[in-house]
């Protein structure tokens, strides 16, 4: 249907409205698919007209259209299915469940399982995801919330939400327009015509009479006309989410490349061959481009599980069902604007790039015209560390790389970035070259990669994720497109553009990967990485050097740049059709180089431009209001907002920096600076703990503006912003010209050995003296603990959200609660037939808190977290199991190990052994995947570390650890680092690191000094950053993970009563962290008791960190880590 008939449709729809043809309305509606009525559809589904409601909905989706479509059917048939439960009409509730919720079961067979088990239940509020189920009518209308969301998301639904705006009656005036045309080219009319009908051309017949100038008008007609047809978009206040945003745009490149020049390959058939390939379904749009109203580019053929849940569940399922109370969509204000100046960094050389961390928001980097990098913890003024660039390794450089360095060796950078995890950051610099920085704390930032990326400059250097593979992009004078892979491989090399490269903008939308490039020619082009070229070539406004940038949600497309004559432009893009949307204005004169421009919070755009930083609002073509930032500005300053939007770095004539806060940064900023104050006057009055060795006197316990806090405090810890270390060490000396003197003071070990100077909390109805706590978790939401003992009972401890702990996460300021469901049950193991004294109890958590799986001595039990029903057992002894693990990327495949020391890979969906695994000599102590690797590591009380290929399963190696002489070898544990390459190992008699990927040990330390008992336990925080360790006399000790050094001992008598710490009765036989919070552990103690431990508020973290470069504390070494050489010590990420 051409565009002019769809408006016909509207025009007839606004007509049928007025003329109150109600159904009619609705039955045009539904049969064109042009406009989905959501006020309609709200009256039909709280009315719980189900049937009008999927038949309305069937003119515009199918249920397996896509996932958006799949969800929405889901809800509405999930809500009818429970409404005649609650209605106990249990014969209609089986009519429904077999004949609309069936389809669902070709997707997600054990969520209709689940879906079926409500028809047991006498009340289906017994499922605990079910218990917050109201009435009815709240129950609709929370399920209407969701579904606005889901249709909102859909592509299907692409502008087909909001009625165009119309004026009253505006098919009668076209009419009235025609008849007045025909009356005009009547040979004699009249003054007056009476127009009787509408089937044919209006003619006067009187052959005398002057031409009449009265205009014509329709009779008026019997029904009054009504105001016009209503706009009945979506207007609740429920926004889609990020990532549905961007799903919902999927076909926004599908538009640019159906409007891109025929000369492009849109039309080939297939994909050239390339080290990462191209999804099917990204072909298949290339080769048929579909208009914005069509479907999403969604795939539905992997049969994992987990991807099923999802497409099934976009939100939750009836496992995990809540109903949350609507919440109102955030406004905002001129004050939400970072305009206020926080402080002022001096750099020293002009500044030509700046990036925020992700998560850390107040971690900056810099980049400098002199080449030289530096790291800026902002919140404290502190410059923690500056790279000057240097060649790493000048043998691997290309000639022309080398010849232009003799020629000139002066170099500036051109670009910085963060990963998009942080633990990489990119620098491109003017000449060639391009570093990338492994960075894991404030003072761990190490060398990681230099690549020789471009003839010339390189521009422009951006993070991507092409088929989940973690990349970096470049662009340069060379005309080029790089893609390169963490080893410094390159991928792909993309030609096309005749000039240079100015910028690049990865992006993706749904399952396609691309990448925007502009040119100084102003070119733009698209790319997908395939090596087919470009599937874009459009003019950028000004048709010279721009830099495009998405919305925080990518859901919004903007580029800002400057003419050759400099004229700025920014622009709004519109995907769908390679046009410009929105133009906004206010650039006052003319510019004599480049604006820079950035985005924040999907709603704010800031250009600094004429010595201001201009700030508008994405929707408003107008400029919201700007800011001098006090003043002392370049005529075209640089910008950068911090993640959050609370701050934006901009820089300044004199070399330095501005960081601006709005009233929320502002806040942060005098809380740290309190709590820093407050940190650096401690150490000056009686310290409340004890430390090893002699208090560093004459501290001063101001920390002035322009001045660094002390990095070497002794005792009390800064408190950590955000996660970043503000005291830490660098492991170059900063060069701060402007920084007071560095005096020099040892470290000193933190000792916890008071109550008062940690925060603890005890489960209650833990402490059993009868079973000792064998292995504990937190749920993977932070809310609970479980606890397994050596009975083969399972407790669970849950913090509920209030007043005192507004975010419902565990903590140690809030005892929770012993949780049970209604029923009472006690998830407690099979234990028939086997000795308690020797079972080895094991545990293993399902990704979503569902289910957990546990055994002690007999069979293997699956528990429904909610209801602590058994929901299958498995695997008798013996064998007895004695660990398990699930397969991180499939529920439904479970690593377990067994007594007689092989491993079995059990499918529980079909209940059988895949394969078995042979290769140690006693029973499995420890099991860890590691998906980067695609292998799984074992451990044994053989005290043997084997290594399995996860896709053969054969063995790939086999490691015993080294004990100390005399020692026998015991039960040995394995947990993978974030980064999914180190391994931490754990024997009574050391713990170490592991490089898994070269399978040899880079790191080891053995209990001494304070903690010399043997180690019971061992666990990395959720960071990885930290190492929790156990002993068995009760000590605990913190050390930081990459170098295995000791930076806090708790002793026993910080977290044990005082009559328990003197006695050998409890001591603490495993550790875990919390999966948010780096800072939070739990202990098991042998007397059942479980407790969680946390460092006080005014401190924040556990100890400081240990400089690198101190080998000595107070006199005496320090207790330290060796490692196997020098050359693994680093491993690169």
């Amino acid at each position: 249907m051409t565009s002019l008939s769809r408006e016909l449709v509207f025009l007839i729809l606004q007509f049928l409205e007025e003329e109150k043809f109600k159904e009619s309305v609705h039955k045009l509606e539904q049969e064109s698919g042009f406009f989905f009525n959501m006020k309609y559809f709200e009256e039909k589904a709280q009315a719980g007209e189900w049937d009008e409601v999927e038949k309305y909905l069937s003119g515009f989706t199918k249920v397996d259209d896509n996932r958006y479509s799949m969800k929405i059917y889901f809800e509405i048939r999930k809500q009818k299915y429970l409404e005649a439960l609650d209605r106990h009409d249990r014969a209609k509730a089986v009519e429904i469940l077999v004949k609309d919720l069936k389809v669902f079961s070709t997707f997600n067979e054990e969520l209709y399982k689940e879906i079926t088990q409500l028809l047991t239940l006498e009340n289906f509020r017994e499922n605990e995801q079910l218990s917050k189920y109201g009435d009815t009518k709240s129950a609709r209308s929370i399920m209407l919330v969701e579904l606005k969301k889901l249709i909102e998301a859909n592509p299907l639904f692409r502008d087909k939400l909001v009625f165009p705006t119309l004026k009253t009656s505006r098919l009668r005036t076209l009419i009235n327009q025609s008849l007045n045309w025909q009356h005009q080219l009547c040979k004699n009319p009249r003054p007056n015509p009476d127009i009787k009908t509408l089937f044919t051309d209006h003619t006067c017949s009187p052959p005398n009479g002057a031409r009449a100038s009265t205009p014509v008008t329709l009779p008026v007609a019997a029904v009054a006309k009504p105001s016009a047809y209503p706009p009945l978009g979506p207007h609740g206040p429920f926004p889609p989410a990020a990532a549905a945003a961007a799903a919902a745009n999927a076909n926004a490149l599908a538009g640019w490349l159906a409007n891109a020049n025929a000369s492009s390959s849109v039309q080939s058939a297939v994909v050239a061959a390339s080290s990462i390939p191209v999804p099917p379904n990204q072909v298949s749009v290339l080769k048929h481009p579909r208009p914005s109203g069509g479907l999403g580019m969604m795939d539905y053929q992997s049969a994992d599980h987990e991807q099923l849940m999802k497409r099934l569940r976009s939100a939750q399922s009836v496992d995990e069902v809540t109903y949350p109370a609507p919440s109102q969509q955030a406004s905002w204000s001129l004050d939400d604007l970072p305009r206020t100046v926080a402080c002022v960094l001096h750099q020293g050389s002009s500044v030509l790039s700046m990036d925020f961390h992700p998560s850390h928001h107040t971690l900056l980097l810099v980049g400098c015209n002199s080449g030289e990098i530096t790291l800026w913890e902002v919140g404290l003024r502190e410059r923690l560390v500056s790279k000057p660039f240097k060649i790493w390794d000048m043998a691997t450089c290309s000639v022309q790389c080398q010849s232009a360095f003799v020629k000139d060796p002066s170099i500036s950078v051109t670009h910085v970035a963060w990963s998009p995890d942080g633990n990489l950051m990119g620098v491109a610099f003017s000449k060639h070259l391009i570093h990338l920085y492994a960075y894991q704390a404030p003072n761990d930032l190490r060398q990681h990669l230099e690549i020789d990326a471009h003839v010339g400059g390189v521009n422009d250097l951006a993070f991507s994720h092409p088929n989940k593979q973690l990349c970096v992009v470049t662009c340069g004078d060379d005309k080029l497109i790089k893609v390169w892979d963490l080893s410094g491989r390159k991928l792909y090399n993309f030609e096309g553009h005749e000039a240079a490269v100015y910028s690049i903008c990865p992006h993706h939308k749904d399952n396609i990967q691309f990448i925007f490039s502009t040119a100084v020619d102003g070119k733009i082009k698209a790319w997908l990485y395939d090596n087919m070229g470009s599937r874009v070539d459009y003019d950028a406004p000004g048709q010279w050097c721009t830099t495009m940038l998405y919305s925080a949600d990518g859901s919004r497309l903007f580029s800002c740049g400057t003419s050759k004559e400099g004229d700025s432009h920014l622009v709004e893009w519109n995907e769908s059709e390679g046009a410009i949307k929105r133009t906004y204005s206010g650039f006052r004169k003319k510019s004599a180089g480049i604006v820079q421009f950035d985005t924040t919070r999907n709603h704010l755009l800031a250009v600094g431009e004429d010595s201001q930083i201009k700030f508008w609002d994405m929707d408003n073509t107008n400029v919201l209001t700007t800011s001098d930032a006090d003043g002392g500005l370049p005529s075209l300053p640089r910008l950068r907002f911090n993640k959050e939007g609370n701050l934006l770095a901009v820089t300044t004539a004199d070399n330095g920096i501005k960081i601006l806060a709005n009233a929320i940064g502002l806040r942060s900023w005098r809380a740290i600076e309190t709590r820093s104050y407050e940190a650096s006057r401690a150490t000056t009055e009686p310290l409340d703990m004890k430390v090893s060795g002699t208090a560093v006197a004459n501290i001063s316990p101001i920390i002035n503006r322009v001045e660094r806090v002390d990095r070497s405090s002794p005792a009390k810890p800064t408190p950590i912003l955000n996660g970043v270390d503000p005291i830490a060490r660098s492991l170059e000396k900063p060069r701060v010209m402007e920084d007071a003197s560095d005096k020099s003071k040892p470290w000193e070990l933190t000792e916890i050995v008071e109550p008062i100077q940690c925060r603890v909390v005890t489960m209650p109805d833990s402490t059993d003296p009868n079973s000792k706590v064998a292995r504990l978790l937190y749920t993977n939401s932070g809310v609970g603990i479980l606890a397994l003992g050596t009975n083969g009972v399972q407790k669970l401890w849950k913090w509920s959200r209030n007043d005192q702990n507004p975010s419902g996460k565990a903590t140690a300021s809030v005892v929770p609660q012993h949780w049970q469901p209604n029923s009472g049950l006690v998830m407690t193991n099979d234990v028939t037939d086997s000795n308690l004294e020797e079972a080895v109890p094991c545990i293993a958590l399902s990704k979503n808190d569902s289910y957990v799986m546990s055994a002690c001595g007999g069979k293997v039990s699956l528990f429904n977290m909610m209801t602590f029903k058994v929901m299958t057992t498995f695997m008798p002894p013996p064998p007895a199991s004695t660990y398990l693990a699930f397969h991180p990327q499939d529920n439904n495949i479970i690593a377990i190990g067994l007594e007689d020391s092989t491993i079995n890979i059990y499918n529980v969906r079909v209940d059988e052994v895949k394969t078995k695994l042979k290769g140690h000599q006693k029973r499995i102590t420890g099991l860890a995947f590691s998906t980067n690797l695609n292998i799984l590591v074992s451990s044994g009380a053989d005290a043997q570390i084997c290594f399995w290929n996860t896709d053969s399963w054969d063995k790939r190696k086999s490691i015993t650890i080294q004990l100390p002489a005399g020692k026998a070898p015991g039960d040995t544990r394995v947990q993978f680092h974030s980064d999914q390459v180190r391994l931490l190992v754990c024997h009574e008699t050391q713990l170490a690191v592991y490089d898994a990927s070269k399978m040899d040990r880079i790191r080891q330390w053995m209990p001494q000094d304070v903690l010399s008992a043997p180690i019971s336990y061992a666990a990395y925080s959720c960071n990885s950053q930290l190492v929790y360790a156990t002993f068995a006399d009760g000590n605990i000790g913190v050390f930081d993970a990459d170098t295995l050094r000791l930076r806090c001992h708790i002793a026993p008598s910080a977290y044990l009563s005082h009559a328990l710490s003197n006695s050998q009765a409890a001591s603490p036989l495993v550790v875990t962290a919390h999966p948010q919070e780096p800072n939070q552990l739990a202990v098991g103690l042998s007397d059942g008791s479980v407790k969680v431990l946390e460092p006080l508020d005014s401190d924040g973290k556990w100890g400081i960190t240990v400089p690198v470069d101190n080998g000595m504390q107070s006199g005496k070494a320090a207790a330290s880590s060796t490692t196997s050489n020098s050359a693994t010590e680093q491993i690169q990420r």
